[in-house]
């Protein structure tokens, strides 16, 4: 039922937030595409057709994932796997059938832009992102 098409995005947590930011766009050549308020502590940078999130520890947003990245707190996040359109429903219904806990979809934005996507946990606990479209 899932056919996956790219690797949207991946989410990088960091304590040494503008550091990061230089170091993928003045080192590795990516683009700082979008930037929330110091509050939130999210920079998107553009790789491609992906992009990288660079998430601050001590932002809204890094503060959910635990400490600063150590042996006790993780530097990735999530990643996002975009996949070929399917109704949201039977996705949702599927994944739940094979033991999935799953949330509700929501409106995030991601390498394409704007689109429906859906969190769930792997069997291991790591944190993946469907993006449905």
């Amino acid at each position: 039922m899932i056919k996956p098409k790219r690797i949207d995005h991946i989410v990088l947590r960091t304590d040494r937030y503008r550091e990061l930011i230089d170091f993928y766009c003045d080192v590795l050549g990516c683009v700082l595409e979008r930037e929330t308020s110091a509050e939130v502590g999210l920079a998107q940078l553009r790789a491609g057709d992906s992009l990288i999130d660079i998430v601050n520890v001590d932002g809204e947003l890094g503060k959910a994932g635990g400490p600063s990245p150590s042996e006790e707190g993780n530097n990735v996040d999530h990643f996002c796997l975009q996949i070929e359109p399917v109704g949201e429903a039977a996705l949702k219904a599927f994944l739940q059938e094979n033991g999935v806990e799953v949330e509700d979809f929501q409106d995030r934005y991601g390498a394409q832009g704007l689109g429906r996507t859906i969190y769930l946990k792997d069997i291991a606990g790591n944190t993946v992102e469907l993006s449905n479209g």
